[in-house]
């Protein structure tokens, strides 16, 4: 007995909610009740009752009939619901309600909070990137250097960590001027650099191939470095 009120239980099926209905009908401009009846039509429609009456809607309810009446014309007035019509057997022509302008908001809503995410790292990215440059210039950035700053992320599309990675390449190098920072930038830029693992690469190559030096004291910086500004 109890298996088959388990399948029974089952037979009835599940009803999908997205997460994210849940988490936005209040910004979208639904409340509770509104929310729940458009899940009750969405219930109805999954069970192959393409027009529940507000009786039947009424029914699952605890509002009477006269309010869902009400309900449903606004959801279909505000673009929540809408009236489509639909062709049965024989050509028979039937009216059916269908949700996709509840699923059309909340993807709008999805896109939207994702470019705002998106808005928000790449600022947070762009004030972090400027805040190190400042801390190893030791000096306020001037007017021209924030606009070439801007140029390199806007107009070359190159990302914040490989324009730091260029700025540690110039430090490195000793030689810490955004002419040379540019250099660095262009020459990545030509050869397909694009990440920061990349750039490494391409300097532990340089230093691989770079020709011996004679003996230097020791007081003086045992590292090669690459003279961008020559090539």
């Amino acid at each position: 007995m109890d298996k088959d009120l388990l399948l029974a239980w089952w037979e009835e099926g599940v009803l999908t909610v997205p997460q994210l209905l849940l988490k936005k009908y209040k910004q979208l401009g639904l409340n509770e009740t509104e929310l729940v009846l458009l899940l009750q039509v969405y219930s109805f429609l999954k069970e192959g009752n393409a027009f529940p009456t507000p009786e039947d809607l009424a029914g699952r309810l605890t509002i009477p009939e006269s309010m869902c009446v009400s309900i449903l014309r606004r959801l279909i007035q505000h673009q929540f619901l809408s009236i489509e019509e639909g062709e049965g057997e024989g050509g028979i022509l039937y009216e059916k309600y269908s949700i996709m302008p509840l699923w059309a908001k909340l993807a709008d809503e999805f896109i939207y909070e994702k470019k705002q995410d998106e808005l928000e790292k790449s600022v947070n990215e762009e004030t972090d990137l400027y805040t190190t440059f400042e801390q190893e210039f030791g000096r306020p950035l001037s007017p021209l250097e924030c606009e070439t700053l801007a140029m390199w992320i806007d107009q070359d599309g190159q990302s914040s960590d490989l324009i730091k990675a260029a700025l540690r390449e110039a430090v490195i190098s000793g030689k810490l001027n955004f002419r040379y920072i540019d250099r660095i930038l262009f020459e990545w830029k030509k050869n397909g650099i694009r990440t920061v693992d990349e750039a490494r690469e391409y300097g532990r190559n340089f230093r691989k191939s770079s020709k011996p030096q004679a003996e230097k004291p020791k007081t003086t910086n045992p590292v090669p470095f690459y003279n961008w500004l020559e090539q």
